[in-house]
């Protein structure tokens, strides 16, 4: 497996993953806009054989010197296998570059997998947003990551 930046002839796999991931998921526009962006970083994993073969894909975009993911999704067959973590790793690592201070996710409070894998790479909890996602409503956990400076 490999990391790269997402590029413009990834949209249809990256989108069909969505789709099939999400109740609510990004558009083909919202993910070519994300890319178009100055202030988005939006990495890819891909096969080490191939590299149109898309396991997942993450993405922060930042304002100052805080950030925000806005998604993090692994292809159904790959999960479990340590691909989300290398992805949020190098995006990490992307924003230590930039020397930002922090980065924010939500998470379903539901979503143990996901939980656990923020926790392990250094989120920590700090807020709940009520509400904050629909199909099903449902309320998210607020973590952050500190970057030391």
């Amino acid at each position: 497996m490999k990391l790269r930046s997402m590029k413009i002839e990834d949209l249809d796999k990256v989108t069909a993953i969505e789709a099939s991931s999400f109740s609510i998921p990004w558009s083909k526009d919202a993910f070519e806009g994300a890319i178009l962006q100055d202030n988005y970083c939006i990495i890819v994993a891909v096969s080490d054989d191939d590299e149109s073969d898309i396991l997942g894909y993450c993405c922060f975009y930042y304002v100052m010197d805080e950030a925000e993911i806005p998604t993090v999704c692994v292809r159904s067959d790959m999960r479990k296998m340590g691909v989300g973590t290398e992805m949020l790793q190098g995006l990490l690592k992307k924003a230590e570059e930039l020397k930002l201070s922090s980065v924010y996710l939500e998470v379903r409070v539901s979503n143990e997998p996901a939980k656990g894998l923020y926790k392990k790479l250094g989120f920590e909890e700090s807020g709940i947003r009520k509400n904050f996602y629909e199909r099903p409503r449902e309320d998210a956990i607020v973590m952050r990551y500190a970057i030391n400076a």
